[in-house]
């Protein structure tokens, strides 16, 4: 039989693990308060504690958060607010709680290399809240590379159209960042990565996109190291379509553009390509840029001071060493008329008013009628093909160069 004093002395020391046990519970609940009536009648822990949890995906602390997928989980719960700020300013982040409460993310991408605060509130099915605060900084420019890509997303453009990127670092990791880049189109073409350099990466099928194809561009570089120490951080779907087939070409010879849309001549018009001392270059040539008025200089393409024409009208780029196809409103001046000879610093030009046409003139109608993307080729000139990777002109490569240079 138990003594009746060893019998209280155990109980006591029952009590007194119990009250340890609860004072240590509720150290570990952290800012958790109870819901009790303040007479003490709180029910304990387990009914006053909110069952709704929290997740910021950037831990507090943290640097090199991504700049895509940083937000605001909760289970057991929905999310009542969520700020983000720019800690430096105070500078509101936007963002948007998702329609059934258990997320949040930012609108825009984040910035890198910048320091953010976030403070979410919650609360369970009984209504109890919960919160959770982070301040973190995302990953630094100098740890992280991007890609500047072209077409845009929603963008309709002509079927000779490259996907094309250029990264701000040298990438020597080339299989893991194209392995993350995917290109398909609707048309079933096999589409290629092709590599110009450690910076530029380049994807086209093997002959032009199918007019009236989509396109779908899926970038998951978030995370991937594409040098030593250097991660990507775009996580982005774009999609864009390719227009009607146009495919215009030059021959030097008769000094006439013949314009090509889906199989049936459009136009053949009278054009001016290269002097015999500035010669245009041959072959397939992508519009990348248009301008209905622009300026040239002729310094600015190593020719010294030759030329500076402040308002070329009608002008789109064929080369990013400045070949253009433009409008010419200066060309009557001592020259004979266009399709007769060759007479200008290696653009194409076409005959054109100051200010350019309303469609009334081979300029601006072959301005009006096309698309970037649209593929200009130049036949017959005594100069060289044009570089593959001078503009967004890898067409010039057999399909069995473009794929060798593919490091997926």
């Amino acid at each position: 039989m138990t003594r009746p004093d060893i019998a209280a002395r155990r109980a006591l020391v029952a009590c007194a693990a119990l009250v340890v046990g609860t004072l240590a519970l509720t150290a570990c609940g952290g800012d958790a308060k109870a819901d009790g009536d303040g007479n003490g009648n709180g029910g304990g822990n387990s009914a006053s504690t909110s069952t709704a949890q929290i997740v910021i995906s950037a831990k507090d602390g943290s640097t090199g958060a991504s700049i895509n997928t940083t937000g605001v989980k909760v289970s057991h719960g929905k999310l009542t607010d969520v700020k983000m700020t720019v800690s430096d300013s105070g500078q509101a982040v936007r963002g948007a709680i998702s329609a059934d409460g258990t997320t949040w993310k930012p609108e825009e991408q984040l910035e890198r290399g910048t320091k953010y605060a976030i403070s979410a509130t919650a609360k369970d099915g009984s209504g109890r809240t919960a919160a959770a605060n982070s301040i973190f900084t995302t990953v630094a420019s100098a740890d992280s590379f991007i890609g500047t890509y072209t077409p845009d997303d929603g963008t309709t453009v002509g079927v000779g159209m490259p996907v094309s990127f250029d990264f701000d670092k040298v990438i020597s990791d080339k299989k893991a960042v194209q392995s993350h880049i995917t290109v398909t189109s609707s048309s079933g073409q096999q589409v290629v990565g092709h590599w110009f350099g450690a910076q530029r990466l380049d994807f086209r099928p093997e002959e032009y996109w199918k007019a009236g194809s989509k396109v779908t561009m899926k970038i998951d570089l978030d995370g991937v190291e594409g040098a030593n120490g250097v991660y990507g951080v775009q996580k982005k779907t774009v999609t864009f379509t390719i227009g009607r087939s146009q495919v215009s070409t030059v021959d030097a010879n008769t000094q006439t553009m013949t314009v090509v849309r889906d199989g049936a001549t459009l136009k053949t018009v009278p054009v001016s390509t290269g002097s015999a001392e500035h010669t245009t270059y041959n072959g397939q040539m992508v519009i990348s840029e248009k301008f209905k008025q622009t300026r040239m200089n002729s310094q600015t393409v190593g020719l010294g001071g030759e030329y500076d024409i402040p308002d070329v009208p009608d002008a789109m780029r064929l080369t990013t060493s400045g070949t253009f196809i433009h409008g010419n409103y200066w060309y009557n001046t001592g020259n004979p008329p266009f399709g007769q000879e060759g007479t200008s610093h290696g653009c194409v030009g076409l005959a054109d008013v100051q200010g350019g046409g309303s469609g009334d003139t081979p300029a601006s109608w072959f301005f009006a009628n096309s698309l970037i993307g649209d593929v200009v080729i130049v036949k017959n000139s005594p100069d060289k093909t044009v570089a593959p990777d001078n503009g967004l002109n890898g067409w010039n490569l057999p399909w069995n160069e473009w794929t060798a240079g593919s490091a997926a």
